[in-house]
């Protein structure tokens, strides 16, 4: 079992007293009816097994103060929408609870086996006593409003950085920086992409399956999107059905093993996850964006590549692990708006706008705004993106369109989630990700120490909801906000 650094371990300890010891959870833990004092010591109870493992899932954000709820960004956005009607009120809290229970769910299976309940009868009872506790507060005024206040997500950037001097001196070269390499990659960008001596080019397309037309699609949106968020869920299987139709082709220059995407496994007496090349697999998971108060649906797919090799002696940027993480975000028509893509570090932030999605201007200041290098053409039914990926980079170097799956090598479209909770030679289960969010054993920090952008650990893989994306200013890949401040979007 992998055990989380001592001081991983003791935050975790830290955070977990502080939200169960926080009003008003204090005054479930000292009730005086029995049902209520015994589900608030099963949340305290579980919290504290979870801390002292170092099995806390960082994907989303405990409330303090209702330790039987997490909350998104997305979430977090929707609070005045949430307040403003008590249907709505109601459906925030339980998207909120169901957040956590998925959460703990990974963290009780993650458990050392001897601290590890039975997983049925325990999320039975996690589910069961977070819907009493949830009644109970939202039956009083001021639980509510300590909810709605506290439902917040902060980013990932270390705010002491950058007030630090050496932020502010060295702030505008380093924008300056980020400037030549959007440069040098729009010039790339305008060429040819030519293959590397000794490269192989490998076209990846995702397994054939049951067409999903863009009217089946409408349907899907409108459907699931009838709850006071107005928030798209799609189901299960509707998630499966919409992702094989939205998964893009990977056109890959294949040099080395540092190359072959695949599959994170745990090996034997590894302290982080490893690359299974031999098992194609792609991660996907729905994900929402808001758009003058409506929620778009989104589907986000990440590959994972055993390593970032060195370009040359002293390449700060070279790794292990390495990734891509793409996403497209749909309008109510089904019709993709917009593409994006970061590695899972979140650096290298670029959008792909189709006609639909008309830039805004930025505003003032030296943050980042939009990274452009090419646009797309409205994508058809049954069209799907082309991404041409450099080796060892990792980087994208051209994206086009294509008909159907037009490749004989498959790979497989897996759900994220099962990155959450893998299992290990020993029989035992580890997340991919620490309680900080990041992939352990990933990191460039020590020689990105002193990187002006204040980003935590700085280079390193991290998980989903854990990625901030700006250099210069403050940016997380799943901000609420993030297109509509960017974009017009047409949604006829």
């Amino acid at each position: 079992m992998r055990l989380a650094p001592l001081a991983a371990i003791m935050f975790a300890a830290v955070a977990s007293g502080c939200a169960t010891l926080e009003a008003p959870f204090r005054a479930h833990l000292e009730s005086g009816a029995p049902q209520e004092r015994e589900c608030a010591e099963w949340y305290r109870t579980l919290d504290e097994r979870v801390a002292a493992a170092g099995t806390r899932d960082a994907q989303d954000t405990r409330v303090e103060g209702f330790p039987y709820l997490r909350v998104s960004r997305l979430l977090a956005a929707l609070r005045p929408v949430a307040a403003s009607d008590e249907y709505a009120m109601q459906e925030f809290a339980d998207s909120l609870l169901a957040l956590d229970l998925q959460a703990r769910r990974y963290e009780l299976m993650n458990l050392p086996p001897e601290q590890m309940p039975e997983l049925r009868s325990a999320l039975q009872r996690t589910q069961d006593c977070g819907k009493l506790l949830r009644e109970i507060d939202l039956a009083k005024p001021e639980s509510r409003q300590a909810l709605l206040q506290r439902a917040e997500v902060a980013d990932d950037y270390r705010t002491l950085d950058r007030i630090a001097g050496l932020y502010w001196i060295t702030r505008i070269p380093f924008a300056a920086g980020v400037q030549r390499y959007e440069a040098k990659t729009l010039a790339a960008f305008r060429r040819e992409p030519v293959l590397p001596e000794g490269a192989s080019l490998v076209r990846y397309a995702p397994e054939p399956g049951w067409p999903t037309p863009r009217s089946r699609v409408v349907a899907i949106l409108e459907t699931s999107a009838m709850n006071p968020l107005g928030v798209p869920e799609p189901t299960e299987s509707d998630v499966k059905a919409l992702l094989a139709a939205y998964a893009p082709t990977f056109e890959v220059e294949v040099k080395g093993d540092y190359d072959r995407f695949g599959a994170l496994r745990w090996l034997r007496d590894m302290d982080m996850p490893t690359v299974e090349g031999a098992d194609l697999a792609v991660y996907g998971h729905p994900a929402w964006t808001r758009y003058e108060g409506k929620v778009l649906l989104q589907l986000v797919y990440t590959l994972w590549f055993p390593e970032r090799p060195p370009q040359s002696e002293g390449d700060i940027l070279a790794g292990k692990l390495d990734g891509i993480t793409w996403r497209v975000t749909l309008a109510p028509d089904g019709e993709p708006l917009v593409y994006d893509t970061i590695h899972p570090c979140g650096c290298y932030h670029m959008f792909f706008p189709t006609p639909r999605a008309a830039a805004k201007p930025p505003p003032g200041g030296l943050g980042e705004w939009i990274f452009s290098p090419q646009s797309l053409p409205r994508i058809a039914d049954g069209e799907r993106p082309v991404l041409r990926i450099a080796s060892g980079t990792h980087y994208i170097e051209r994206v086009s369109v294509t008909r159907g799956t037009d490749s004989v090598v498959r790979y497989a479209l897996r759900p994220y989630g099962e990155l959450r909770s893998l299992p290990r030679p020993d029989g035992t289960r580890s997340s991919a990700f620490g309680p900080d969010g990041l992939v352990p054993g990933t990191e460039r920090a020590e020689r990105l120490t002193f990187w002006p952008m204040g980003i935590v650990s700085a280079g390193q893989m991290r998980q989903w909801g854990r990625q901030a994306t700006a250099f210069v200013g403050r940016r997380q890949f799943d901000d609420a906000d993030l297109f509509e401040q960017r974009f017009k979007f047409d949604l006829k």
